[in-house]
């Protein structure tokens, strides 16, 4: 991975440049974030280098205010003619808006003082034919599993880094710089019925954190296997296994409900649901910013809010939401330093993953899901789904061309277990999630 070409204070001399320009052509207010990114990303298929990408980008986003008119104008060329043009171009803008009452930086009273290191940033030199070397290992392990595997959609591997800062005319400055590493792999078996395709991945902040190539892709070439010979089955009422990837977007659509664009658009099946029931007993989730290594850590939010630890959801009630300023303006509360999305969730398992077949039953286990409907207004949830059909607690068989249907409300509140498979590489840190009881559509 190569350096920086510009090191923090570099950027936060820029910062403050912007800054002092914004002042002096009028701006009432300003924030500037001002980014580096450099990375490299490989992919290979059947054994040969299909992608290989070195990328290095930056950019300069600037907000100013005239009074509670807001502008913004971006640039990726740092030289001081262009961040002032920059400037201009947002006053501009700014000028041509509509006065928002609730528009504005944050309260300074609420902004971080204390940065301490979570342990983000772990640069490595990644020669490319290394890369490429583990991204061959690991589509070559999901290969070799079973002859039945008879395609491949390739192996990838990539390094990534960021430096970053973010500057307000309110006196706050900060910033940091991470890395993120990934592997994955992707296979198509075929038994002269059917054929099927899964896959696997790995994540991590450090690349010494990752499983190995061969361990990626046997996982990979292992779950596309058991998936052949899949079928549908009979349409009823079942008790659902979510497995742990697809877990964490039940919690990302819980996220979307209960965050401030969503509650004051009043598009949310969740409005006024702070201090009641949301999830069933079994279930609490806390917000941790301050995650060693963490993928969403951080001591402050987009707008330099403080973040904090806290508990979201405490035996399923809900006890905070998810605002920036901007947001908890428009519902008369206080921002929760969530400018930019959650920080890293934990919900705490219930059961041993391995114990979690058994508290099914009879049901579906499901590890794949298709297609996107779902409405947060209502709460109606539907999606397309491939996993597998369990009875007395063993898997049967495989099973494809299925739909699964509910209403989040109640799915949320009808969660019974939570097993402790988490994905480690995942700011939703979540294990399978068993439902007591949902639509599944098939024969």
């Amino acid at each position: 991975m190569s350096e920086f070409s510009y090191t923090q204070q570099q950027l936060h001399d820029l910062a403050q440049l912007v800054l002092a320009e914004a002042h002096q052509q009028g701006a009432s207010a300003c924030d500037v974030e001002i980014s580096e990114g450099c990375g490299l990303n490989v992919s290979v298929r059947m054994g040969e280098v299909e992608t290989l990408e070195y990328n290095r980008d930056k950019g300069v986003g600037v907000s100013v205010y005239l009074g509670q008119q807001r502008g913004h104008a971006s640039t990726s060329d740092f030289s001081a003619i262009a961040l002032r043009d920059t400037v201009a171009a947002a006053l501009a803008i700014a000028r041509h808006t509509a006065a928002d009452p609730f528009a504005g930086l944050a309260d300074p009273a609420l902004f971080a003082r204390n940065f301490a290191d979570y342990d983000l940033y772990h640069p490595e030199t990644l020669p490319v034919e290394a890369a490429i070397a583990a991204a061959q290992a690991c589509e070559a392990a999901a290969r070799a599993v079973d002859p039945r595997i008879c395609n491949s959609e390739g192996g990838s591997v990539s390094a990534n880094a960021a430096n970053w800062v973010y500057a307000n005319s309110l006196g706050f400055a900060g910033g940091g710089m991470n890395t993120r590493y990934s592997l994955s792999a992707a296979v198509i078996a075929g038994d002269g019925v059917g054929m099927q395709r899964d896959y696997w991945y790995d994540v991590a902040r450090a690349r010494a954190d990752l499983g190995s190539p061969e361990w990626v892709g046997r996982r990979a070439g292992e779950r596309t296997v058991r998936r052949l010979g899949a079928r549908r089955v009979k349409t009823g009422q079942y008790p659902v296994l979510f497995e742990a990837p697809l877990a964490g977007s039940l919690i990302g659509q819980w996220v979307s409900a209960v965050s401030g664009s969503s509650l004051y658009r009043k598009a949310s099946f969740l409005l006024d649901s702070l201090e009641t029931q949301v999830f069933a007993p079994c279930v609490s989730i806390i917000e941790d910013p301050f995650l060693p290594r963490g993928m969403a850590s951080g001591a402050f939010d987009s707008e330099g809010v403080a973040t904090r630890r806290r508990n979201v959801v405490e035996a399923g009630i809900l006890k905070g939401y998810f605002l920036g300023s901007y947001s908890a303006r428009k519902l008369g509360m206080q921002t929760t330093g969530n400018a930019g999305g959650a920080h890293n969730l934990i919900v705490p398992a219930t059961h041993k993953a391995d114990a979690l077949l058994r508290e099914l039953g009879t049901g579906l286990y499901v590890t794949e899901l298709l297609g996107h409907g779902i409405n947060l207004v209502t709460g109606d949830y539907s999606r397309g789904a491939a996993g597998f059909w369990v009875e007395n607690g063993q898997i049967q068989y495989p099973v494809e061309e299925i739909t699964i249907a509910g209403n989040l409300r109640d799915m949320f509140r009808q969660i019974v277990a939570i097993g402790d498979d988490v994905l480690p590489g995942s700011s939703r840190r979540v294990g399978s999630v068993l439902i007591e009881s949902m639509t599944v559509a098939g024969a």
